[in-house]
């Protein structure tokens, strides 16, 4: 659910679209693409030399030089005579159609040396030339990155020679080679080798706070399990009669309660019926049922007015007013078990009560543990990052960076910030401000993600497309018109891979567990809080005090004058 909010409230918010224009390699990153490439074989890892020399055909890549430190590739690129002509006739082709030229109507075809001409005198002849060389950044030089097998770029290639240069070196009809440089996917690099026997993930440190145990709740799992297995006898006595803790057997047949306190209407069938079991314990039936059946013997029938509950699913009946004829056919006495090994053999035969209570328990456990499982899981990504020695690109950061910025932007205006406040925040140095307040904790998720992406190749950690189309059979119910599949299955994909490693490092964790009651004073927060209000309150009435001191001296400077 919060996967589906979270992409169709970010797709929705337009403020937020200025982001898109922030240079990133749209080209290679396909849109709705979460940054895991478990499902992306184009963009498997490849672990490339340092340097590498490529032998080149008429056009293409002639040298690559990979350095480690940013995670980027400098590539040179040669664009051939033909390749730099269709580049620049492309140019003159565009200009024609928005230059009125004396003698041609507009959008004709006008010949290169007259566009030429004209944009000459205007001092545009170098412009025709740079729109030419962008002409082969994306024609020849982004295909050949992104087709080459020693090549897997993340980032907008980026020309490393200076624009003045290449315009002067560049001539439609001839040869040129451009040097670029782009950032590429890391390769994962453990702090120690994983190895069959060892393995840098295993053994992790992790600690999280979460509730204590619910011993309560186990004590009611144990009631109703006894509750369960009671056994039932005929009451005992001339005329037995019902009392809380009994159990009897009656047939039931219901009718809607008038405005006056009568019969009306007959209830459906389905609220009525014939040899009903009933418990005689409050709270598990209609209110009212059990308590008006108290002192009924055998063959009594009892009027009994209930009210239904207002979670009852047949809405036509939720929370209102109904009368039952209910004729008692047995009355039995119910005796609970002890709770022992017999009792845990009539459970599951071979288990003792020890066993029991410790199934019960993890059961229990269980139940409120999945409650802090994002809890536990940011824990683990933290002390997995740890383990992971690589240089994050600065494209991925940006990329990530982005998406958490819409977020907090789109949860600004769900929680009432007017779309005007909003929009002032809606700036590239903002952003910018953003992304490096959030550098750290988005390069540790990053290492994380590719953390586990690596964990799930090592163990053989696969999604079954079972799974995946349960999801988004899910997802599509909830989702109703805006249902987006080609952007949520790599999501899903991901976020169910995710939970799978993250199950394994659990297990193989070392696991410190801090047991808080929730709602707990905490008092050395108050106390930090409390000092941190004094020290500012003393900032402030320091630079107050300041002011006061240099009006009282420039008022006394300006009577002097």
């Amino acid at each position: 659910e919060k996967l589906l909010s979270h992409t169709m409230r970010v797709s929705s918010f337009a403020l937020s679209s200025f982001l898109l224009s922030i240079p990133l390699a749209s080209a290679w990153m396909p849109n709705g693409l979460p940054l895991s490439r478990a499902y992306a074989p184009h963009l498997t890892p490849v672990r490339t030399p340092t340097y590498l020399s490529v032998l080149a055909s008429p056009g293409g890549i002639v040298d690559i030089v990979k350095d480690e430190a940013t995670s980027s590739v400098e590539v040179t690129i040669s664009a051939t005579a033909e390749q730099t002509k269709e580049a620049y006739d492309r140019v003159i082709i565009d200009a024609s159609k928005n230059i009125a030229i004396p003698g041609f109507r507009k959008g004709s075809k006008v010949p290169a040396n007259v566009i030429e001409s004209v944009m000459e005198k205007s001092g545009g002849r170098e412009f025709l030339k740079k729109q030419a060389l962008k002409q082969l950044l994306s024609t020849v030089v982004e295909p050949a990155l992104k087709d080459h097998p020693d090549v897997d770029p993340i980032g907008e290639p980026a020309l490393t020679q200076s624009e003045e240069v290449l315009v002067s070196l560049f001539k439609a009809n001839e040869e040129i080679q451009l040097s670029v440089k782009c950032d590429v996917w890391p390769t994962i690099k453990w702090s120690s080798e994983p190895t069959e026997d060892s393995k840098p993930y295993d053994g992790l440190e992790v600690a999280y706070s979460r509730k204590p145990f619910n011993q309560a709740k186990m004590d009611q799992a144990l009631v109703d399990l006894r509750a369960r297995q009671a056994q039932l006898a005929p009451k005992e006595g001339d005329a037995p009669a019902l009392e809380m803790g009994d159990a009897c057997v009656v047939n039931m047949v219901g009718y809607m309660a008038t405005d006056a306190g009568a019969k009306g209407e007959p209830l459906p069938n389905a609220a009525s019926g014939d040899q009903v079991d009933v418990v005689m314990e409050t709270g598990k039936y209609m209110e009212g049922l059990v308590e008006g059946l108290v002192g009924a013997q055998i063959n009594d029938t009892r009027e009994v007015t209930v009210t239904f509950p207002m979670g009852l699913k047949d809405k036509t009946l939720a929370g209102k007013t109904a009368i039952f004829d209910v004729t008692v056919l047995s009355v039995d006495t119910r005796t609970l078990p002890e709770i022992d090994d017999e009792f845990a053999n009539n459970i599951r035969p071979g288990m003792n009560v020890e066993k029991l209570m410790e199934e019960i328990k993890e059961a229990v456990d269980a139940e409120d543990a999945r409650e802090f499982v994002g809890v536990r899981n940011a824990a683990i990504d933290k002390a997995l990052a740890e383990k992971i020695d690589m240089v994050i690109p600065e494209t991925l950061v940006t990329i990530q960076a982005r998406e958490k910025f819409a977020l907090m932007l789109t949860e600004m205006r769900d929680n009432g910030s007017p779309d005007s406040e909003i929009k002032k925040l809606v700036s590239p140095e903002n952003f910018e401000k953003y992304k490096d307040i959030s550098r750290d904790g988005i390069v540790r998720d990053l290492k994380a993600s590719m953390a586990v992406e690596e964990i799930a190749r090592l163990e053989n950690i696969r999604v079954s497309p079972q799974e995946v189309e349960e999801q988004l059979a899910n997802l599509k119910k909830e989702a109703g018109d805006e249902y987006d599949e080609g952007q949520l299955r790599p999501k899903v994909e991901s976020t169910l891979l995710k939970n799978y490693v993250m199950e394994l490092l659990t297990d193989r964790a070392k696991l410190d567990i801090t047991y808080e009651e929730e709602g707990k004073f905490d008092q050395k927060l108050m106390d930090e809080l409390m000092e941190q209000t004094i020290k500012r309150e003393e900032e402030e009435a320091s630079k107050r005090q300041e002011q006061v001191a240099k009006a009282a001296a420039q008022a006394e400077a300006d009577q002097s004058e």
